[in-house]
């Protein structure tokens, strides 16, 4: 097998085009570039078919000219076949880095983040390119396929980042083997890790003995043991802990040598159930068992603004974070009503690298080399008829321009509006509920939510993911257990709403409305209006927080434009400070609201 087959000219012509597209829409939507319109067409408002405009090169030489409608939180919806680049009277190909290149002062890059960008950039190019050169399958076809295949099915990564798919430390052989979207199956590496070096913490009810055998089986336990005593150790001196192939070839096999040799760690090899990459490319879904838990890893590996590691320290406190947040949840009547549930990280294991500790500050990178955790899967949890869909997928477009979400909306049988109240119910209820009664704000992206979806197609409840690493209590006054007092954050009273306005509103639901107004299934108007009578009902129905809706105030004229991409060009190797998020986010001016006109 060739394994760069699908980079042909034409697959990188089509991927070019499309990233040039999706950097000219995101950057201008947070104000780094500002598309000039160009004589003839109308201004691009909804409705229309779009307005032409131009950006030009930092040196004012090159010209890229595209047609664009404009919707609410001032999105550009770019249309790909329209685009152009010029200079000197010549028409030039689309090149996503030269793109970067003719436009980096606009962007702010800085001479030491520059390269590595363009390295992020190519690597999502090819991952464009290999997805394009895929089996076609319709989003209709994909709104009716099972978990798995609509996750690896994604042929888009987050919507807002333009390097979206880095990965950087992947080669080709170990894309084509562990990106989510090549679906190759794999087995997991396991070492055997000296307790007194190694910390395993697990939710209430959870024995470390009973946990690891459910997970492994016993045949594979007594054979790990069998391993060790033929080296004269014995397995009550160790933790299991698994680890992702990459990690152990690449980074701990070479630094971690010294553990390896003294016989801290010991390499065991590989266990027999078989796993898929999820979209977050670090956990794994059980394809043996699809019953059993998830196995997120830590991988050594950059990746939109963050090297993807797990820290030893921080997983200590993961199971009981989750426990806190599901014994919430349950004893609450609005998110039970709601059907609402996350699924827990039940346990979590982290080894301490001594060393590496004596050397560096609690966020360096190689504290977070080796670490895991299991989460439970949704898989149990669901129904006669009932199927599971990242909700990712509802921005997913298929070759022809189809939306996984307006073939779902079809499939239904119902109004538009009617389906989207029923998402957003199972969806954005909870954020709304749990941010004005608990002051908690999750970080409820695409691919921290699974759908459960009914066999209309309509959307039945939600299940959040990623809980210790991703929720944030911003309540100063909270009575939260010492085991959870790390996710309390100090957040500026007049941020604290952008944990809706900028993670719903403007990074996810900005995509969801365009794509089905572009797609002619439901009018913009008719979609905002629809989550302003979610909030409006929700709001009615709890009349005892009717201080707090005036004093956090969903329906305001305005809010301030947080920007991503900002974050990425400055910093694309830890974008962000994760015990002070809110510290190092990027503002620009602001965006009128579109539940405004609903209030």
């Amino acid at each position: 097998m060739n394994p760069v087959a699908h980079l042909t000219p034409d697959r990188w012509a089509h991927a070019n085009r499309l990233l040039v597209r999706k950097a000219l829409a995101e950057f201008a939507h947070e104000r780094l570039l500002t598309p000039e319109p160009l004589g003839g067409g109308t201004s691009g408002a909804e409705g229309s078919g779009g307005g032409r405009y131009r950006v030009l090169s930092d040196d004012g030489t090159t010209e890229y000219r595209f047609t664009a409608r404009r919707f609410a939180l001032d999105h550009w919806h770019v249309d790909a076949g329209s685009l152009s680049r010029h200079r000197g009277g010549e028409e030039l190909v689309l090149d996503a880095l030269e793109f970067v290149i003719e436009l980096r002062g606009s962007l702010g890059l800085s001479d030491e983040v520059l390269p590595v960008y363009l390295e992020e950039i190519s690597s999502t190019l090819s991952g464009t390119a290999y997805k394009s050169a895929k089996p076609q399958v319709t989003a209709a076809e994909l709104a009716k396929a099972d978990f798995q295949a609509v996750e690896t099915g994604m042929t888009e990564g987050h919507p807002c980042f333009v390097a979206n798919n880095g990965r950087l430390g992947f080669g080709i052989d170990e894309y084509h083997a562990y990106a989510p979207e090549a679906a190759s199956p794999i087995q997991l590496i396991w070492l055997a890790a000296r307790r007194d070096r190694t910390t395993f913490t697990a939710g209430a009810g959870i024995d470390y003995e009973e946990f690891i055998r459910a997970e492994l089986g016993d045949a594979t336990v007594d054979g790990f043991a069998r391993t060790l005593a033929e080296r004269g150790l014995d397995l009550a001196d160790y933790l299991l802990m698994p680890v992702h192939p990459w990690q152990w070839w690449n980074k701990l096999s070479v630094t971690f040598a010294a553990e390896i040799a003294q016989q801290r760690l010991v390499f065991l090899g590989e266990g027999d159930d078989r796993y898929l990459a999820q979209q977050s490319i670090r956990t794994f879904f059980n394809t043996t068992d699809p019953a059993k838990h998830y196995v997120k890893t830590a991988i050594s590996v950059l990746n939109m603004g963050f090297m993807r590691g797990l820290s030893a320290a921080y997983m200590e406190a993961t199971p009981a974070i989750n426990d806190w947040l599901a014994n919430l949840i349950a004893g609450d009547d609005v998110l039970r009503a709601a059907r609402f549930s996350i699924i827990r990280e039940r346990a979590a294991v982290g080894y301490r690298h001594l060393e590496y500790e004596a050397a560096t500050d609690r966020y360096s990178p190689y504290r977070k080399m080796l670490a895991a955790l299991w989460r439970e899967s949704p898989v149990p949890t669901v129904g006669p008829g009932q199927r599971l869909a990242t909700m990712a997928s509802l921005l997913h477009t298929d070759h022809a321009g189809a939306s996984f979400a307006g073939a779902l909306i079809a499939e239904s049988g119902l109004a538009p509006s009617a389906w989207l109240r029923r998402y957003l119910d199972a969806y954005l209820l909870p954020i709304v509920h749990t941010f004005y009664a608990y002051d908690l704000g999750w970080m409820p992206h695409g691919e921290n939510v699974i759908l459960v979806i009914g066999e209309d197609g309509t959307v039945e409840r939600a299940i959040f993911k990623d809980i210790a690493e991703e929720i944030v209590v911003m309540d100063p006054d909270a009575v939260l257990p010492p085991a959870v007092e790390r996710i309390r954050a100090d957040i500026p009273e007049d941020t604290k709403l952008l944990s809706v306005f900028t993670d719903v509103f403007d990074c996810f639901f900005r995509f969801l409305g365009a794509t089905l107004a572009a797609e002619g299934v439901m009018d913009e108007d008719d979609f905002w209006r629809t989550v302003a009578e979610c909030v409006r009902a929700y709001q009615a129905a709890k009349p005892e927080l009717a201080e707090k809706f005036g004093q956090y105030d969903l329906f305001a004229e305005e809010f301030t434009l947080s920007c991503l991409n900002r974050l990425q060009l400055r910093d694309n190797k830890q974008m962000v400070d994760l015990s002070d998020p809110s510290a190092a986010l990027q503002f620009v001016g602001t965006l009128k609201n579109p539940l405004a006109r609903f209030a």
